[in-house]
């Protein structure tokens, strides 16, 4: 089945370029270094490295105290970088720029993967989250390259989609040396499709070993003075196509209770700075992007954060975050970092890529789960009129993250004895 499967890959590549090219109209980005999709590279790289690869920015901030642990503890050895889109790999250079190598990952066709496991010569291999390429895994295999599936997480949803195609996924599983995911029911899935058992251990989640730096928050905090010192400031985290319209509706109801409230609206996509822009003229709104640089915001209802690699920033100059991708089916996004930096936390509905967490957290009061626009107005009102609420809701949400931290150790401990 992988012969079919590398057939297809290689009749639809043009589509694939062509669609990189489509696509950077709206987000330049994706059409510069594309070359390195196809494993070729502009300059002499590093061999022997530990390759970790991050899809996008998500899984790029889990895979941060990973590495950061694996560079403490073994500073001879180089790290490889890999992401997949421009918004993941923006955030790795940001946050690790000189301390790693970074190019995208390559397509998963076997003379690509030839170019770039011959050119970089990984030791170690390390797939954040759910990452299953047939191509690349046999390669690896063929190599005697130790690869790792971390920080695995397996929703029923995609469980269903992998059976499907047993004959491309089980033999994909079989190179993989070992499989650490975050709880026993993905263990599990993963065992459901093809996984031996003695392949899959349960190490928990990396993404609760989140550490905010002092300075970034304090930064946060100092933004909220010089800029919002006389709002209430409500974030809208990471959202997507279809959740703006809801918060932008609300916002004039709240406002006749919250009469200083300010709406930061954080677009996931870069792509999508503008379109929020419009929607918010399109309701009257005085919308204002970051990239503006004004300093008075007597009388501005939105602020959008048309940047990236500032939302912890931006969430510790927040009195209150709601956590996007939550009222659309994209299935969440990552709400420790609010509760982390002290903000108390809502979100949506549509938490399947995060549903473990979503329940786990609901379950000590350490966040707010809203299912409809009324809800929502409920909880934002409700977290501005009781203090004594919004507090506890800060103090169960930290104190959640604290208690569940580890599995950066874990999983490190695991490459260890592969290094």
């Amino acid at each position: 089945m992988r012969n079919l499967y590398t057939l297809l890959y290689g009749l639809l590549l043009p589509a694939v370029l062509l669609r990189l090219y489509w696509r950077g109209f709206k987000a330049p980005q994706y059409r510069q270094r594309w070359l390195e999709r196809l494993g070729f590279y502009q300059r002499p790289s590093r061999q022997g490295v530990i390759w970790i690869h991050a899809v996008s920015v998500g899984e790029a901030e889990a895979a941060f105290p990973l590495i950061a642990h694996l560079r403490h503890c073994h500073p001879q050895l180089s790290v490889l970088v890999t992401t997949t889109t421009p918004t993941g790999s923006a955030r790795v250079q940001a946050a690790l720029a000189g301390q790693v190598e970074h190019v995208y990952l390559p397509y998963d066709l076997p003379f690509v993967i030839e170019r770039f496991l011959k050119c970089f010569r990984p030791r170690l291999a390390v797939m954040m989250e759910k990452e299953i390429w047939p191509n690349l895994f046999v390669a690896c295999a063929t190599r005697n390259i130790p690869l790792f599936i971390v920080n695995a997480r397996l929703s029923a949803r995609s469980a269903r989609s992998y059976r499907k195609i047993p004959g491309l996924v089980k033999p994909a599983l079989a190179c993989v040396t070992t499989v650490a995911v975050q709880t026993e029911e993905e263990r599990l899935r993963f065992i459901e499709i093809g996984a031996a058992p003695q392949q899959v251990q349960v190490l928990g989640n990396i993404k609760f070993d989140v550490t905010i730096d002092a300075a970034v928050i304090a930064e946060g905090r100092a933004l909220k003075q010089q800029l919002f010192a006389k709002r209430w400031v409500w974030i809208v985290a990471s959202t997507h196509q279809g959740e703006e319209e809801t918060f932008l509706a609300l916002y004039p109801v709240l406002k006749v209770t919250i009469p200083e409230l300010l709406l930061l609206i954080v677009p996931r996509h870069p792509e999508r700075f503008q379109a929020v822009k419009k929607l918010c003229e399109q309701q009257g709104l005085a919308a204002i992007m970051r990239s503006e640089r004004r300093q008075k915001h007597e009388q501005t209802d939105v602020y959008i954060a048309d940047s990236m690699g500032e939302l912890k920033m931006l969430y510790a100059a927040a009195d209150l975050a709601f956590v996007g991708g939550s009222l659309v089916p994209v299935g969440g996004h990552n709400v420790l970092e609010p509760a982390v930096i002290g903000v108390p936390v809502l979100f949506g509905p549509e938490m399947f890529n995060f549903q473990e967490i979503a329940e786990r957290i609901l379950a000590v009061e350490g966040a707010v789960q809203c299912r409809d626009r009324k809800a929502i107005m409920d909880a934002v009102l409700r977290l501005y009129r009781d203090i004594a609420f919004r507090n506890r809701l800060i103090d169960n949400g930290r104190l959640f993250v604290e208690n569940n931290q580890g599995a950066t150790k874990r999983v490190a401990g695991l490459l260890a004895e592969y290094l």
